[in-house]
């Protein structure tokens, strides 16, 4: 396993630790309902997000590693990212053919800021850049606006609207399918997306 860590202006994305910090911060985010309302799934308990610091270790340590489950931490909080408690989670998920789906979770605190521009950022430059994937693609709630804004202010382009794409608490809905291609990446703080989540 090579680690993962990458560095933007005011945020670093690092593999998980399995200690009592990254458990609690992925406690924090996914036990949040609010945050989780635009998830495919409901607020998690302590025990549910320990299980999954778990299996994010577990992912890291496959031999031929397709999911990348990342810790968002700011760097302002730490002398070293590694040290920094966790304010999100960043996922890149490869699904063959030089293709991903990338995801982006930030505690309500951190909304509206631009940090969900600047971890989709991170994200494209390991996708296109150190793992030379051709195409990203990212699901988002049809009712998350801010989403949006991030994928549209880094140059993702809709593809459509998938219809009952999740079901959840009863209730189904609908989800728009953007994407990003590599020669459409213009690197690193090419673009800025307004406010977002």
């Amino acid at each position: 396993m090579v680690p993962v860590r990458l560095t933007g202006p005011r945020l670093a994305v690092r593999e998980y630790h399995h200690t009592e910090g990254d458990v609690d911060a992925l406690h924090a985010l996914f036990g949040d309902p609010e945050v989780t309302r635009h998830l495919p799934f409901g607020p998690s308990d302590r025990e549910a997000c320990a299980d999954q610091v778990e299996l994010y270790l577990e992912e890291a340590m496959a031999e031929e590693r397709d999911t990348y489950r990342l810790a968002v931490t700011r760097l302002a909080d730490a002398e070293e990212p590694e040290d920094a408690t966790p304010v999100g989670q960043a996922s890149l998920t490869l699904d063959g053919h030089r293709a991903a789906h990338l995801g982006c979770v930030l505690a309500r605190e951190f909304w509206g800021r631009g940090y969900a521009g600047e971890v989709v950022g991170l994200l494209c430059g390991l996708a296109f850049d150190a793992l030379d994937l051709h195409r990203l693609a990212a699901r988002v709630a049809v009712a998350n606006e801010a989403s949006v804004k991030v994928l549209t202010g880094l140059g993702f382009r809709l593809e459509g609207r998938l219809r009952h794409d999740g079901f959840k608490d009863g209730v189904w809905s609908d989800s728009f399918l953007y994407s990003l291609l590599a020669d459409e990446w213009p690197g690193p703080g090419a673009r800025r997306p307004g406010p977002d989540r």
